[in-house]
Formats: C-alpha cells, sequence, structure tokens
C-alpha cells in the first residue's frame, strides 16, 4: 500500500481534506495510507520556532533547516525510505505523467514550505522538486494536497470505476478528455449530441475519440504532437488546430 505523507507547519489543513470524499473513501479502504507531520515537533525552543530573518536582509522570514532536517532523517529513519518531494519555482512542472510516477512509489515525503521560503541547504535533501506552475501560494500544503489528490485517483480502486483515470484529461492517450453531459437531453435550447442517446456503444466510443481529438487540437494543440493517435487522426488534428488558430472553425472532413 503506497504511503503519502507531509511535513508541515499546518498539518491539521491537509488532515481534514484527506478524510473527505473520494480520499477519504480510499484510505478507508486500505489503497492508501496518509500521515501529516507537524514540523514543530522536531523544535527545541519554547516559542517552536520554525523560521528566521534571512542573512543580507529582505522581506519576510525564511524556514530555518534544524528542524526540517531533524524532521527528514527521523521520519526517514521510521521504515522504508521516502521519496522526498520540496515545492519550488525552480522545481520541474507538475504533470499527469508526474502523478504516474510518483503512485507507483511505496513512500512519497512532500515537504511543505511557508513564509518567504525555505533555507536553500534543505533542497539537498530533496529527491525531486516540483512547481504547480508560474504562480505563488502562501505555502506548500496546497500544493502538495494538489499532488497527493492526482497520484491517489490512479490508484486502482480509489474512483470505483477503473476506466474514468484512463479516460480523464492528460491520461495515457495524452488528450484531453471528451465532453460530457447529463439529463435532460435539452436544455434551454442547447441539446445533448444524438450519438450520446442513442444507445449505440460503438457510436458512442467512436464520437468520443473524435471529440477529444478535436477539443485537444482547439484548445490544446500543444499537446498533439505526444498525443497517442494515428497519422490519420493526427493531420485531421492539426487541421482543425490550424483553423481554430485562424478563425475560420475548419474541422476537416
Amino acid at each position: 500500500m503506497p504511503s503519502f505523507e507531509t511535513l508541515s507547519v499546518f498539518p491539521e489543513v491537509q488532515t481534514a481534506y484527506m478524510d473527505a470524499s473520494i480520499m477519504g473513501r480510499a484510505r478507508e479502504r486500505g489503497i492508501f495510507d496518509f500521515r501529516a507531520h507537524d514540523l514543530r515537533d522536531w523544535t527545541h525552543d519554547r516559542h517552536n520556532t520554525v523560521d528566521d530573518a534571512p542573512f543580507g536582509g529582505g522581506a519576510g522570514m525564511l524556514m530555518k533547516p534544524e528542524p526540517i532536517y531533524e524532521a527528514v532523517e527521523a521520519i526517514a529513519s521510521d521504515g522504508a525510505a521516502p521519496h522526498v518531494v520540496f515545492f519550488s519555482p525552480v522545481g520541474e512542472t507538475f504533470t499527469q505523467r508526474c502523478a504516474e510516477r510518483l503512485s507507483r512509489l511505496e513512500r512519497v515525503l512532500f515537504v511543505c514550505g511557508r513564509y518567504e521560503g525555505i533555507d536553500e541547504r534543505c533542497y539537498r535533501l530533496a529527491d525531486e522538486t516540483i512547481s504547480l506552475g508560474d504562480f505563488v501560494l502562501t505555502g506548500g500544503e496546497l500544493a502538495a494536497m494538489v499532488v497527493i489528490d492526482a497520484c491517489v485517483r490512479l490508484l486502482p480502486g480509489a474512483l470505483g470505476d477503473s476506466m474514468s483515470a484512463q479516460e480523464e484529461s492528460f491520461s495515457a492517450a495524452g488528450l484531453l478528455e471528451y465532453e460530457q453531459y447529463t439529463r435532460p437531453a435539452s436544455f434551454r435550447g442547447m441539446d445533448v449530441p444524438e450519438v450520446l442517446t442513442s444507445g449505440d456503444h460503438g457510436r458512442v466510443d467512436a464520437w468520443r475519440r473524435a471529440n477529444a481529438i478535436e477539443r485537444t487540437a482547439r484548445l490544446r494543440p500543444d499537446m498533439l504532437e505526444s498525443a497517442d493517435i494515428t497519422p490519420e487522426e493526427r493531420a485531421w488534428a492539426y487541421q482543425v488546430a490550424r483553423g481554430a488558430a485562424s478563425g475560420t472553425d475548419e474541422i476537416g472532413e
């Protein structure tokens, strides 16, 4: 059973999320384990200090190296050595491929920064550093939850339907997910595509494949190069992408 752990000054934020909905049910069924470690447990002063002013001056406070090193070393000594992940703007951008890789590991520890950041020396503890994108969060707690959520939903049995994760956007095919609809079939003049109400599963599957390719071509043409599609599908997709870019809305034959 894979184990995901966090090291943070606000572990209660993460525990609440991991007890809810799909994450909570998956934990109850023993699909994965989760533990939130409180960094302040490795401090040694009466104020449980985890930060200090940066050398050279500047705004904000930096997380000190001593508690982080002690915590990571203590956690690593308890069982199998974890794969240690830090978050930073300089890290590799998180993708579905990264989630797939992390979901296959036995034990992963996410170190969550706060304040102005983490003392640079702490990054020597990292097996890898991840960035969620070109924006700034108040702390790494949310980033860790995003990554763990993306990993857990890939675990067998986590979603209930084994096909759910396979068909989602950025899955093995490398495409955006097809459009989805529910009742009513007609709403305010907007009708569900007829093929989806036909009961013909072969037609439905073909429509979903074509729709996923077309949506990707229109909205994320950058994904087409690595998408798992046939040469004929690729040629049509690039035609759709060119039409969308030029505003002519061409979709080909």
